[in-house]
């Protein structure tokens, strides 16, 4: 680890031990979505993809859904993933994957979820495939047009840094109707 990163390492776990700390990423986060995210999370790509999905999944019951996330879980790390692969290689994970691509370093994930809060298009294999019970989709899509929620800053094992997550309501341009999600997971130290 260089000593910079070490450095900002060490700022943030002492931020992030003291009472209150995620109100103090907030502003730099949303500095980030208005700046960068918000320049793209509208895309005609994403638009139609979600829309696509909304076809098909509007009619599934809590028992569909619950029944597809199960099968998501167990196809986790395993070579065959008839449930992820569709969602992870499609065009407009591959529209995700350029965004973090073209971001620098400072965008570590990008998932876009469907009305139901189903995974449309994933940058990369997420944990499981029903967000609709998490803040990411209730404290967006549950909320409204425009909305969008500031997730704690958290440290991620597998990248050894530390993320935060900017989630928000995903509305069809033409419509204005509210069609989804989008759940951008960005690099807090990239932040500062």
């Amino acid at each position: 680890m260089s000593m910079k990163r070490l450095a900002l390492s060490t700022v943030l776990a002492a931020t992030l031990a003291a009472p209150g700390y995620a109100n103090e990423f907030e502003p730099a986060m949303r500095s980030f979505f208005e700046q960068e995210i918000n320049q793209w999370a509208t895309a005609s790509i994403l638009v139609d993809a979600i829309n696509d999905q909304n076809v098909t999944t509007q009619a599934y019951d809590q028992a569909r859904i619950d029944a597809l996330d199960t099968a998501w879980r167990a196809e986790v790390g395993l070579s065959q993933s008839p449930t992820i692969t569709p969602v992870i290689s499609n065009e407009a994970a591959e529209f995700l994957r350029s965004q973090i691509a073209s971001s620098g370093g400072r965008i570590t994930e990008i998932f876009v979820m469907d009305n139901q809060g189903l995974n449309v298009a994933a940058s990369a294999t997420t944990s499981d495939y029903w967000q609709g019970d998490e803040a990411k989709f209730t404290e967006t899509h549950g909320v409204g047009p425009g909305a969008v929620h500031f997730g704690d800053i958290e440290f991620d094992e597998s990248s050894q840094t530390y993320q935060g997550q900017i989630s928000l309501t995903i509305t069809d341009p033409s419509t204005g109707e509210i069609i989804g999600a989008m759940t951008v997971g960005v690099d807090a130290e990239s932040l500062l």
